[in-house]
């Protein structure tokens, strides 16, 4: 560096400061506003009744019927509405491991999909229990809908025949 050069090219942008004008009071209505009290409680409360909600999903999901799953799926609502560390957590879940945090996030929908969902979750389980010549969902599924069908067009154009009876 040369002597020639002025002493405010040494100083940092960010790192000037300007004496020109005397320090202000402080005044709190010039202060950012953060959350109020009431809203901070609210959030507070709302975490607290979604981890209870997932404590007690958890437990009723282990016990037999499964009626602890809507229960799990309404604290994981509050609790990911409510928290952006578990929000972060569950989508690095969610590319972690997306085909078990899948069917969760379409039960966490505006319109949930829960009849679709819970039909894959009744697929996956068999396949994953049962060996092939035991697993019947997918067949009795099959039958189900070729009985829904009330137009034999509909049939026809998926590739289906039907036999009429002779008259």
């Amino acid at each position: 560096m040369c002597g020639s050069s002025p002493p405010s090219a040494l100083i940092h942008k960010s790192l000037a400061v300007s004496f020109a004008s005397p320090p202000l009071a402080f005044d709190e209505s010039d202060a950012p506003a953060g959350p109020s009290l009431w809203s901070s409680l609210t959030r507070i409360t709302l975490l607290t009744l979604g981890f209870l909600l997932l404590a007690v999903g958890f437990v009723g999901a282990l016990l037999p019927g499964h009626l602890g799953v809507p229960l799990l799926i309404i604290g994981l609502i509050l609790v990911l509405r409510t928290s952006r560390p578990a929000r972060r957590r569950f989508i690095h879940l969610q590319r972690r491991h997306p085909k078990i945090v899948f069917p969760i996030r379409r039960l966490l929908r505006r319109e949930p999909e829960v009849m679709p969902v819970f039909w894959q979750q009744v697929l996956r389980t068999e396949r994953m229990l049962l060996p092939r010549r035991w697993r019947h969902a997918r067949v009795v599924r099959r039958r189900l809908m070729r009985g829904r069908r009330a137009d034999p067009a509909d049939a026809a154009a998926d590739g289906e025949f039907t036999l009429l009876p002779a008259e």
